[in-house]
């Protein structure tokens, strides 16, 4: 009896002992899960909530962590890692990273500024923007804010107006690299929508992953609904676009990826591949012979020759350029089809195309389907035809900023079906 129930007792224990291990394996494991999937953390009698999150689906070139009081952004193209930590957490107080590798900054934002001169424009992002380096902006809201007295201009080439600021974003990977500086180049990318997405990227540093979420995902439907829309177009023939622009004397092809992907979606072809010779003197007969038979082939003409004066260049300086005299072969004239991307812009010099028609790609492939399928019936963004006398549309003045420049952006969404 007294050995029966020592052994009850010996059992009992041990029962007793894996039911303490089995809750206590349960509860890290739980724990765990919690703290992974960044559903609340404790930390200092806080609650800090990190399940606003984004995830990096087509941009190529930065991806996104999240930790518990933390994330961390990751950028392929300066090699640096971005620690953005929550102003609520105990982490935010005591840490500070400024090295070669890696950069701390305290989210959201207090303020920043941007390097105009080379930002690409998303605005309604971060509503604390205090700064500008350039006026030279196409965003008429952006200038409204400026004339208004709600920013300031900055030298960028002075550290210490630039060290007012909690960021500095900048598309130039060349330039001096202070604590607070941001590298921010959606250029980088090959592809339009890899390019749209960035917009996480900017997100990520106002706590602003959702409307970003949402901006992105609203441009992409469309983007790929027109795409989709393009290519069910019955038609054995596809027109073929030439994207060409004209310097000292050559003209060039060019064939920059985002470019020749926009096209393959509004439904037309690139000038053929195989062509192993890409600049042609027109100085030079043989040159010119062959350039003006290649031009034979091409249906649909984006002319991206710079100029100072955009307004000033029309169909008829293309002609001169190119050289022609005999019109009767070339199908892009008869088409009525010789564009560029310089129809919105400001101060007679920066394109509109190389600020919001990175963020909103999904215009850009509308003007582009327009110019390849012309109905007649759709007024394009950023693509002017020269052809028909089109003239460009200056954005000097800010009052044609109809809404709060640091409202959430709205995507202007194509019709389509």
């Amino acid at each position: 009896m007294c050995y029966s129930s020592l052994f009850l007792c010996v059992l009992f224990k041990k029962m007793l002992l894996r039911s303490i291990w089995f809750f206590i394996i349960i509860s890290l494991l739980l724990l765990l899960v919690d703290n992974q999937c960044g559903i609340y953390v404790k930390a200092a009698k806080q609650i800090v909530k990190v399940d606003n999150i984004s995830t990096v689906d087509d941009a190529l070139n930065f991806k996104i962590y999240y930790g518990q009081t933390f994330k961390v952004i990751k950028n392929a193209i300066d090699g640096k890692s971005y620690l953005l930590i929550q102003n609520n957490s105990r982490m935010a107080a005591r840490t500070k990273y400024c090295t070669p590798r890696m950069k701390s900054f305290v989210v959201p934002l207090s303020n920043y500024s941007l390097d105009t001169d080379t930002f690409p424009g998303i605005p309604g992002l971060l509503g604390t923007c205090k700064g500008i380096t350039a006026y030279d902006s196409a965003s008429q809201c952006l200038l409204k804010l400026y004339e208004g007295g709600e920013l300031t201009m900055v030298n960028k080439t002075e550290p210490e107006q630039l060290s007012q600021f909690s960021a500095y974003f900048t598309s130039a990977t060349d330039q001096l690299q202070a604590c607070n500086i941001a590298t921010f180049v959606p250029s980088s990318e090959d592809y339009p929508l890899q390019r749209a997405e960035w917009i996480k990227y900017l997100a990520v540093f106002g706590n602003l992953e959702v409307r970003a979420n949402s901006v992105y995902n609203a441009v992409k439907q469309n983007y790929e609904c027109l795409a989709k829309s393009a290519a069910s177009k019955n038609s054995t023939f596809k027109p073929v676009v030439g994207w060409m622009l004209f310097d000292n004397g050559v003209w060039f092809f060019t064939t920059e990826a985002y470019k020749t992907k926009f096209v393959v979606d509004a439904g037309g072809v690139n000038v053929d591949e195989s062509i192993n010779k890409m600049t042609y003197n027109i100085s030079a007969p043989d040159d010119l012979e062959q350039l003006h038979a290649i031009l034979c082939s091409v249906d649909v003409v984006i002319d991206e020759t710079y100029t100072p004066d955009p307004a000033a260049y029309n169909v008829s300086t293309f002609l001169q350029n190119i050289g022609v005299e005999d019109q009767s072969c070339f199908a892009f004239l008869t088409r009525q089809s010789i564009w560029r991307y310089d129809k919105k812009i400001h101060n007679g010099t920066s394109l509109d195309w190389y600020d919001s028609g990175v963020s909103q790609p999904q215009l850009v492939l509308a003007d582009l389907m327009e110019a390849i399928f012309p109905t007649g019936n759709y007024t394009t963004t950023y693509l002017r035809n020269l052809s028909k006398g089109e003239q460009v549309s200056n954005t000097t003045n800010s009052d044609k900023c109809d809404t709060n420049a640091f409202s959430p952006l709205e995507p202007t969404i194509v019709p389509c079906q």
